[in-house]
């Protein structure tokens, strides 16, 4: 059985993150689609994808909103 190709494979917001996971090109516009063209990875949205626990590419989506909605808080 072939594994996730994460350059090409279409991602849904279903998609499990595996240990094989990539942050592709094919990955950001995935989440630029979901979230906006402001969308950016930092090093702490990437070690949470990584982490090892079961996630789908919807779960890192309201994730990263998350985050953004907490940063934009602290900052007014």
């Amino acid at each position: 059985m072939k594994g996730f190709d994460w350059h090409s494979d279409p991602i849904t917001p279903k998609t499990p993150i595996t240990g094989s996971y990539r942050n592709t090109q094919n990955v950001r516009r995935f989440f630029q689609s979901q979230c906006g063209a402001h969308f950016k990875f930092d090093r702490s949205f990437m070690t949470w994808l990584k982490a090892g626990t079961a996630k789908t590419m919807g779960d890192a989506v309201k994730e990263w909103q998350r985050r953004m909605r907490a940063s934009a808080k602290a900052k007014s």
